[in-house]
């Protein structure tokens, strides 16, 4: 890895993306990654808005929450277990084009109050359900290339019925040492070690991702900075209405 000004996005091929992935590697980066993410507190940024979302529908159904990419299903789990604790009625479930992951992530939920399910399936390719009333990703948008990451966020947005949210690293200094630091400090492997720093030269600025959603047709589309150097991206319906029974 060559360390690259940041003014523009230095998409680089990160080593969890790669195909064939030795599994007891794998598993070992998503050990770490699962260290890092509760670091980061990234459910806490996604709770407050889907608490917001529940308050405005108000009607006695759990809200059904789809995690696009979920990798290990760290944040999946994470979030469940936030809502719970705070007494929202929600059912999580988490997608992934891995079945290796949706294994991992499968495993990692055995025991845990998590409601939903884990299933395989290409956020890029195939078709997203259109019963969720939130669709989410984390850490994913930052590996696509622009027309990509546009795709997706249209995707999302013409299959959610209220909510879309996207957390994501912010491409910055700050970022860039945050990761390096932190992927070390949390983390023994050398995919993480590797993938972390790499995430940060691919991600996009603030102003980068809210002009995705725009060209994503996500008019009135929000973007708001979260611990530790991420965003927040929110879009919801805007013909917001409670659903009849």
């Amino acid at each position: 890895m060559h360390w690259q000004p940041l003014g523009e996005r230095n998409r680089q091929p990160e080593w969890m993306d790669q195909i064939g992935i030795d599994a007891a590697a794998h598993d070992q980066a998503l050990r770490g990654l699962r260290r890092i993410n509760a670091f980061s507190g990234a459910a806490g940024s996604l709770f407050s808005p889907i608490k917001a979302l529940a308050v405005a529908l108000d009607h006695s159904r759990p809200l059904r929450i789809l995690d696009v990419a979920c990798g290990g299903g760290d944040n999946t789990i994470a979030l469940a277990e936030r809502c719970r604790k705070e007494g929202l009625a929600v059912h999580i479930d988490g997608c992934d084009r891995s079945q290796q992951a949706v294994a991992i992530a499968s495993r990692h939920a055995a025991g845990t109050p998590l409601s939903g399910t884990f299933f395989q399936a290409d956020a890029l390719d195939d078709p997203l359900p259109p019963d969720y009333d939130v669709i989410l990703c984390s850490l994913f948008l930052h590996h696509l290339d622009e027309d990509a990451a546009v795709d997706l966020l249209r995707r999302m947005g013409q299959s959610c019925r209220h909510l879309v949210l996207v957390n994501d690293l912010i491409r910055s200094p700050l970022g860039y040492g945050l990761a390096w630091v932190g992927c070390r400090l949390l983390s023994r492997s050398p995919i993480v070690h590797f993938d972390g720093p790499v995430s940060v030269q691919g991600a996009f600025r603030m102003k980068e991702a809210l002009d995705l959603a725009c060209r994503a047709g996500l008019g009135g589309a929000s973007i708001r900075r979260s611990w530790p150097e991420r965003f927040l991206l929110s879009w919801r319906r805007p013909d917001l209405s409670p659903e009849a029974p």
